[in-house]
């Protein structure tokens, strides 16, 4: 049995915009991180001599700011993604929830 209030928003014009931007953008964010953290990976694997380069005089290689980056990196695009979400994201699930128990 399948509830009528489903079958609407599942049919409500707002729902497919919703489904399809916020997989766009999950999609696009996944391929970015694993671009990202692969790419830091395939660096330890295949130039390690680049990431133990010192930094200046110091003992710090400059694998260490880049480990650093990918870090801050996942952050950063978890923030956009959050932000999104309670913005856009939001409000179109409030116009679909309107529209459908009308």
């Amino acid at each position: 049995m399948t509830d009528p209030v489903v079958d609407k928003i599942q049919r409500h014009p707002k729902y497919q915009e919703l489904r399809s931007k916020r997989n766009r953008l999950g999609l696009f964010l996944t391929v970015l991180m694993l671009v990202v953290y692969y790419g830091y990976i395939a660096l330890i694997a295949f130039d390690k001599s680049f990431l133990a380069q010192p930094m200046g005089a110091g003992v710090t290689s400059i694998g260490i700011p880049i480990a650093i980056g990918v870090i801050v990196f996942s952050v950063l695009i978890t923030g956009f993604y959050v932000r999104r979400a309670n913005g856009e994201y939001d409000k179109l699930t409030q116009d679909i929830l309107k529209d459908a128990t009308k």
